[in-house]
């Protein structure tokens, strides 16, 4: 069996850009330190300030922005793959994008991934400042051969998000978030975790924001929903070994993705 070490890593960006690309940097050396191949961090890894408004549009970067490039140059030092939130620019001067990047342990761009749906939901109204992404197929890329694919928080919501990342060939999710506090939100967060684990029989990585925004609580679950890391509300990183071996053995048991009698289609745009 090959293991391959996963981490996330949790911490609060702030709408200090260098700052945020430091933090990411020392992360993902502690991440390297430990064993881990590759390492998620969160949402708005590049820039954050509550509550969403012009600053974001402001502060937005192409994918060849100074914070990918960072990303690309850490990963590349430390010879591990890394996924982050980007507040990316559009073309409109008002919103931007809300993106995942992944980069290589070349440091190499291999994914990207654009949140489809928008935080419209428990008073916050993302769509004012946020461009949705559209819905392409999903963009999956390999670390030694554990096959990942990528979505963002309030996607978690949406089951068919994950089962078309699962459909695409997925062993594991990775899931940046900013999940925000709120009552029953940690409860919600955890059993989404594993729903999305259990009913997709594949590892889920989702890396959080810490309190007192966010909730912290990130989290690697395996393919039967058992969480094997995590983390509570202070920033650090959580690691923990994946195999396709593992997602394999579960399939066997449990055929649900074979057994299914639906697929899953985009809605019309």
């Amino acid at each position: 069996m090959t293991a391959v070490g996963v981490a996330v890593a949790q911490f609060t960006p702030t709408d200090d850009r260098v700052h945020n690309r430091d933090v990411v940097a020392a992360l993902v050396a502690v991440a390297a330190e430990r064993g881990a191949r590759l390492v998620v961090f969160p949402e708005y890894a590049s820039y954050f300030t509550d509550p969403l408004g012009p600053s974001f549009a402001r502060n937005a970067e192409p994918l060849d922005g100074g914070f990918v490039t960072s990303l690309g140059a850490v990963a590349r030092e430390h010879g591990l793959y890394a996924i982050a939130g980007l507040v990316e620019q559009t073309g409109e001067r008002h919103r931007f994008a809300n993106t995942l990047v992944a980069v290589s342990d070349a440091g190499e761009r291999v994914a990207v991934y654009r949140k489809q749906h928008l935080y419209d939901a428990f008073g916050s109204h993302e769509s004012e400042w946020v461009v949705a992404g559209d819905t392409a197929p999903p963009e999956v890329f390999e670390v030694d051969g554990l096959r990942v694919g990528m979505q963002t928080c309030y996607d978690l919501r949406f089951p068919e998000v994950t089962r078309r990342i699962a459909d695409a060939g997925a062993d594991l999710v990775a899931i940046p978030a900013e999940w925000v506090r709120g009552p029953l939100k940690e409860h919600h967060w955890t059993t989404l975790l594993a729903a999305r684990a259990i009913e997709n029989t594949l590892y889920v990585a989702a890396a959080d924001h810490t309190p007192p925004i966010g909730i912290g609580a990130s989290t690697i679950v395996d393919p039967m929903g058992v969480t094997v890391a995590g983390l509570a509300e202070t920033t650090g990183i959580a690691v923990a070994e994946a195999s396709t071996e593992r997602v394999h053995q579960v399939r066997e048991r449990n055929p649900a993705l074979a057994l299914r009698r639906y697929r899953v289609e985009p809605a019309g745009e």
